[in-house]
């Protein structure tokens, strides 16, 4: 994807807003059905060194240069924090919750962003905003209310939900940044995030034994390819194009797809009651994204 600032003119952010909510809504499975044979952590580890490789191949192919001086930091920050600090929690988190149930924690984002992006100087809190944002956690709200909430241990839910708040960081890191080729930004940041996640894997003491069978193997390839180098691909190249609370309301289209796919894939049952919260944080979306895009049109 082109790093030109009007790269994909009016329609390039919103295909990329749409292809990462659809990829990213599969991955809560895909993880779900890989802390079925491989241990958490380990498998984030191997999914980023999978990932980090095929991010380098392709930045020699392209003959882009590695990020250097705040570049680099801000690279290995957005990794630490985005790849190292998130994927742990979000993997143990969902080794006992659902995965709908993961995915609808993290549509708590937006909430973070807003004053994430606003302590960090990045963006003002409007009235549109946080009426965007309340609409969503409503939505949010009557989902959760629909789930057997009871049967989820405290401590992975609220790991899932740290893990928003550590990724919601590395994003500002990233922002703050200096704009950047985000092919080898995400190299770097899928190096950084490895070492993290190895590091967290031996001190938990996970067994490393290499994925062998087709069950251990897809999961790790599916989210290495579609949701590290595709999806944080395009959201790297997203982040610097739309505000980042715009951007942030990925995550509240992605419990959506993940309940739906759950539905499908493993037979979970929907509760007319999440398709009305899943009614709900649509609406939160759409107000949300016609905010950002109501105030950028402004300020341009």
């Amino acid at each position: 994807m082109s790093d030109a600032p009007n790269a994909g003119g009016r329609t390039g952010p919103f295909a990329a807003f749409l292809l990462c909510s659809l990829i990213w809504g599969s991955t809560f499975l895909a993880i779900s059905i890989g802390n079925d044979t491989v241990p958490p952590v380990w498998a984030a580890a191997l999914r980023l060194a999978l990932a980090a490789a095929v991010l380098f191949v392709a930045t020699a192919v392209m003959r882009q240069r590695l990020p250097r001086g705040p570049a680099l930091s801000a690279a290995i920050g957005y990794g630490v924090f985005q790849f190292g600090g998130n994927l742990p929690l979000l993997y143990w988190g969902e080794t006992s919750v659902p995965s709908g149930l993961s995915a609808v924690i993290f549509a708590t984002i937006p909430i973070t962003t807003m004053f994430m992006a606003r302590a960090f100087g990045l963006e003002s809190l409007t009235r549109g905003k946080l009426v965007a944002a309340l609409i969503a956690l409503v939505g949010v709200v009557i989902i959760f209310s629909s789930e057997r909430t009871s049967r989820v241990s405290l401590m992975p839910a609220f790991a899932i939900l740290l893990a928003t708040w550590v990724a919601n960081l590395g994003t500002m890191i990233l922002k703050r940044g200096p704009r950047q080729a985000v092919i080898p930004a995400n190299a770097v940041a899928c190096t950084a995030g490895f070492v993290v996640c190895l590091l967290v894997s031996f001190t938990v003491r996970e067994r490393h034994a290499i994925p062998t069978t087709a069950a251990e193997v897809y999961p790790i390839i599916y989210l290495a390819i579609a949701g590290s180098v595709g999806a944080f691909v395009l959201f790297s190249w997203l982040v610097h194009r739309w505000p980042v609370t715009r951007t942030s309301y990925i995550a509240v289209v992605i419990p959506i797809v993940a309940l739906v796919l759950g539905t499908i894939v493993r037979h979970e049952r929907i509760h007319p009651t999440s398709l009305l919260g899943s009614a709900v944080v649509l609406i939160g979306v759409v107000i949300g994204l016609r905010a950002s895009q109501v105030k950028a049109t402004k300020a341009a």
